[in-house]
């Protein structure tokens, strides 16, 4: 795992020394990705420049160093990630009469690159990757970056010159950089409480697109950069419902543990300490128990716990190392420790990001990090096999309404929203006992106001984008601006599903997902030099997943039952089954105890008007019924919160 960086010059002509001297600056600034080794490539006849940070994980000789030159001198690469299958791959080029000098994963994907060309090479690698490769032949630069979009990817083209990097802070750092900040994409974060790609904060920088290419060449500067796919969501999701596996059950969950096992043993694979994190969850409960069954060893696993009561899981995953056997560490956070990293998520996230689980992800990873260096985790089972809430109740919802006619539904939402979110949930609180744990909830009140919500829409689709909006009308409150298009409302783009659940889940695959998910696990991992491997996102899972008939995934309005069925042949299904518990923290509770002067100070009416990004009119409107008990509105408040943090470290 590392961080990458790099620009071309396009006309201004620099030295050697002022190349490698810009590069330096540009890699110093993500040395946290890779404090390891760091190494410079420059070309001063091509104005190129190539930077890298080095997690060391496999080969930790200097025969892994990057920049890396192919054996024929062709192409030079930078490279962050891992290529799990690499060995299969160095048999297989070695048989075609390669000789390697060591045993990286880099210098298998160059003699690959060499042997296949550029595409098909990237086509059978199997992991997690963004890279720059250099070919000096024909002058140009091409980035990828991997299927499901693990590793992140910025571009852009500046006054003089094109660039890119792992994070924000290493394009920062080039003299040409302009911090102008976009507006249109603060319209998208405050919707989504992330920055959908292909966009960024920032005007004229982008997110390379999970599983594509993109191909600069410096003898034409000006020509439009297209980012062209070799592997999609779309396809994978389309030809998986066009050929449904055909087995039996039994069939199925064999067919799903021998994945997962070829998976997660493939990213085992590393010459240094290696752990998981567990939640107690199904899905990392599943990682860790796949991990345990292959190891010899008691698997390091890592917990962190609240003492807040609703937001601690602890407990489950004690009981789940206990029974798999595992060196499990936990760490209960207290108050004061969790409140000290909300002034590092700034600087550790380089744009707006206000999922608030981004805090304990960090504390988690922090705590790995000091017995490993690279931890799996169980992420992307929600997305793959039905586990968010949203994918049943959507379905039940909208089966229920659609015929309704509008008039009657929006009446309905009125009388929703007679009682206050408080009032639901202190009703729910008096009948909770007599409620079967399967359907137990977590802020009642808040669900049924956003069933309100949903009421009114007039298809499907947009009670799903409804579903997953913060702010749903972000123009308001962003000033000057338009909401641009994304994979949510361009419904020409999405891929062609009978079923509304599996709509839900495509779009989610696309978005919440990659620029989520990933975003929010990479940058808390990476900040503490922490590597996290991902198992259930490799493409043979993904693609399988998307074979299966959606009664194998969600069942009596409960998700992941296959995973399910995986999981019980390792862990009693006593230990798992209850209420799904979301990663996060207290934000409300805390927003009106000890982080209320902090906030208050950041969404000062006079301030946001001087500032003159938002209207501060529904800002401290939210806020003054956030304070009064009378909503919770603290996902909201967030997203506006860490962009005035965000803002004031610009």
């Amino acid at each position: 795992m590392c961080g990458i960086a790099g620009f071309i010059s396009i006309q201004s002509r620099l030295t050697t020394d002022e190349l490698q001297q810009q590069a330096i600056k540009m890699g110093e600034s993500i040395v946290h990705r890779g404090p390891d080794d760091s190494g410079i490539w420059v070309d001063a006849e091509a104005g190129i420049a190539l930077a890298h940070r080095r997690l060391s994980i496999v080969d930790l000789s200097p025969e892994g160093h990057q920049p890396m030159v192919s054996p024929s001198g062709r192409y030079v690469i930078v490279f962050n990630g891992e290529i799990y299958n690499f060995c299969i791959l160095r048999e297989e080029l070695q048989r075609s009469g390669y000789s390697f000098r060591g045993h990286s994963d880099t210098e298998v994907m160059l003699a690959a690159i060499e042997q296949f060309g550029v595409e098909p090479a990237i086509k059978k690698f199997v992991g997690m990757f963004a890279f720059a490769l250099w070919d000096r032949q024909e002058r140009m630069l091409i980035l990828g970056r991997d299927r499901m979009g693990e590793k992140p990817l910025f571009y852009g083209r500046i006054g003089n010159s094109f660039m890119f990097a792992s994070e924000l802070k290493a394009l920062r750092n080039h003299p040409d950089f302009r911090s102008e900040i976009d507006r249109k994409a603060l319209a998208l974060y405050m919707r989504h409480n992330y920055i959908p790609a292909p966009y960024s904060i920032y005007r004229g920088i982008f997110k390379l697109l999970p599983g594509t290419i993109l191909t600069f060449r410096s003898m034409f500067p000006d020509s439009e950069l297209t980012p062209v796919p070799f592997w999609t969501v779309r396809e994978a999701a389309e030809k998986g419902v066009e050929n449904l596996f055909g087995g039996s059950e039994s069939e199925a969950v064999n067919r799903l543990d021998q994945l997962l096992r070829d998976s997660v043993g493939q990213q085992m694979v590393a010459d240094v300490p290696l752990g998981a994190f567990l939640s107690g969850g199904i899905d990392s409960s599943t990682v860790v128990a796949v991990m345990q069954s292959l190891s010899r060893q008691p698997v390091k696993t890592f917990t962190i716990g609240f003492h807040e009561e609703g937001y601690n899981e602890a407990e489950h995953a004690k009981a789940v190392a206990r029974h798999l056997g595992t060196d499990h560490t936990e760490l209960y956070v207290s108050l004061e420790q969790a409140m000290d990293v909300i002034p590092r998520l700034p600087v550790l996230y380089d744009e707006p990001f206000s999922d608030s689980s981004q805090i304990p992800t960090f504390l988690v990873s922090q705590l790995a990090r000091q017995h490993v260096t690279v931890s799996l985790s169980g992420d992307g089972g929600d997305e793959l096999f039905g586990g968010y809430n949203r994918y049943f109740w959507g379905r039940n919802i909208w089966s229920k309404i659609g015929s309704i006619p509008k008039p009657f539904r929006q009446l309905a939402a009125r009388g929703l929203t007679v009682l206050s979110p408080q009032t639901w949930n202190s009703l729910y609180a008096a009948v909770a006992p007599l409620v079967p744990n399967r359907f137990k909830l977590q802020l009642p009140g808040d669900k049924l106001h956003k069933l309100a919500d949903i009421l009114a829409v007039e298809s499907p689709e947009a009670m799903y984008r409804d579903l997953v909006s913060h702010w749903k009308n972000p123009t308001a409150v962003v000033l000057d601006t338009v909401e641009p298009k994304t994979v949510l409302n361009e419904q020409q783009s999405w891929a062609h599903l009978p079923d509304f659940t599996q709509r839900m889940m495509y779009l989610d695959m696309m978005t919440y997902l990659p620029d989520d998910i990933l975003v929010k696990v990479d940058r808390a991992s990476m900040g503490v030099s922490l590597e996290s491997r991902v198992p259930m996102l490799d493409h043979r899972i993904v693609e399988f997943a998307w074979t299966l008939p959606l009664a194998m995934k969600i069942r009596n309005d409960q998700g992941k039952w296959l995973l399910r069925q995986v999981l019980y042949k390792y862990v009693p299904k006593e230990l798992i089954e209850r209420p799904k518990m979301g990663f996060g923290v207290p934000i409300d509770t805390w927003l009106r105890g000890p982080l209320r002067q902090w906030a208050e100070q950041l969404l000062d009416e006079e301030r946001l008007r001087r500032e003159g990004f938002f209207n501060p009119v529904p800002i401290r409107q939210k806020w003054a019924e956030h304070q009064s008990g009378k909503r919770n509105w603290q996902y909201y408040l967030w997203d506006v919160l860490m962009f005035q943090a965000w803002l004031e470290q610009q």
